[in-house]
């Protein structure tokens, strides 16, 4: 779920593989050098996206509903510092929402750096 920039919380993405994971979801470990494994990024969930004219916006009130061009069910978009890298669906983890990671399409460094 994209949130307002002001409440991003900044993670660290950690090669980590959780050895109880399924074998299809486990990546090989990214060759990075020891100092750039702690470099903060944004990571963000992507539910969609509409267009909209000035006019329909000046009219959005707190009951209002704007259709976003996602289908319901459909997978939502991992970004990483605003480059898409995957696909993942929303899970509650705790108390809180979290990702279920479905794909990665390929996580490019060059694209997220800022």
């Amino acid at each position: 779920m994209d949130m307002n920039p002001n409440d991003q919380e900044d993670v660290i993405i950690d090669d980590h593989i959780d050895p109880v994971a399924p074998a299809t979801a486990q990546r090989a470990p990214r060759s990075l050098p020891q100092m750039m494994r702690r470099i903060p990024v944004t990571l963000t969930l992507e539910v969609g996206s509409a267009r909209i004219s000035l006019q329909e916006l000046m009219s959005i009130g707190p009951s209002s509903v704007v259709p976003l061009d996602t289908l319901a069910g459909e997978p939502l978009v991992i970004r990483v510092n605003g480059a898409p890298i995957g696909r993942a669906e929303v899970v509650v983890a705790g108390e809180q929402y979290g990702l279920k990671v479905i794909d990665l399409d390929g996580l490019d460094l060059d694209a997220i750096a800022p």
